[in-house]
């Protein structure tokens, strides 16, 4: 794995993705350093999933670029450089926890030892040593989830694209994955991670805020405070949401008072 990768993890320039005959995110550039933790929050509809599926290279895009670690979205090369969790369990039920990671430790191109080791790592990492040998059908919601974590982190990719993975987990077993977020930047692996769960925001890196398929912000979590003065992010964001709201209105109000006055001109001159 490219853990060191010197570039860009992801550039994304002009991205436009509509669904159904909906625009989802009409025109987004954005680009997400190396080696960090960067937070993708907004509230649900905002686009973050479709984003991250975007940057994955799963869904189909109307306009747009997007290179991730040197490579186009979603190329071959990437297959084992990027890994992936979705907001549902995409792991085998009738599998043991186990042997669901020891499969995605093969796909990854584990063998031996090393594949026996990192199974063992990630089962501890996100605290499923003792249903290890659990049929994955028979967990409840959050362990399935944990199991999804597991597969995605078991070959250690360059780039994890995690959507909402602490979603219905205890506080302390998220603090405990959020510490593991931080050691892998430090260790030189990038991480975007979505939610809505603004508290999350101050273990980020960077913050991306997403609203309308569109880039509220994209600062450091200190930066977001000092500009809106907020005590906390959900705060924060709030004061971004209205002040881009009055700014709408102010620019539709002037746009209507423009044809107005120009419809007025129009009459005397004819």
């Amino acid at each position: 794995m490219m853990n060191n990768f010197e570039g860009p993890a992801i550039s994304i320039n002009g991205l436009q993705v509509s669904r159904g005959g909906r625009s989802v995110i009409p025109d987004l550039s954005l680009t997400v350093a190396s080696g960090q933790v960067v937070g993708l929050l907004g509230p649900s509809g905002s686009g973050k999933s479709t984003l991250i599926r975007s940057i994955v290279g799963v869904q189909m895009i109307s306009a747009g670029t997007i290179t991730v670690l040197g490579h186009p979205a979603g190329s071959p090369a990437l297959r084992s450089e990027v890994g992936y969790v979705t907001q549902s369990p995409s792991v085998y039920g009738d599998l043991t926890v186990r042997e669901n990671i020891a499969y995605f430790a093969r796909a990854v191109g584990l063998r031996g030892a090393t594949l026996a080791d990192a199974v063992e790592r990630t089962l501890a990492e996100v605290d499923l040593t003792s249903q290890a040998a659990q049929l994955v059908g028979s967990l409840s919601g959050g362990q399935g989830s944990r199991v999804s974590l597991a597969a995605a982190l078991v070959g250690r990719p360059t780039l994890l694209m995690l959507d909402e993975p602490t979603v219905g987990l205890d506080p302390v077993l998220r603090r405990d994955l959020w510490n593991l977020f931080g050691h892998l930047a430090a260790a030189g692996h990038s991480l975007v991670v979505s939610s809505h769960v603004m508290d999350e925001a101050a273990r980020c890196d960077r913050l991306v805020l997403l609203r309308e398929g569109e880039v509220l912000a994209d600062v450091t979590p200190a930066e977001l405070l000092a500009q809106t003065g907020a005590a906390d992010a959900d705060a924060a964001f709030l004061t971004l949401i209205d002040a881009e709201t009055s700014t709408s209105q102010r620019g539709t109000a002037g746009h209507d008072r423009h044809d107005g006055h120009g419809g007025h001109e129009g009459r005397e001159a004819s």
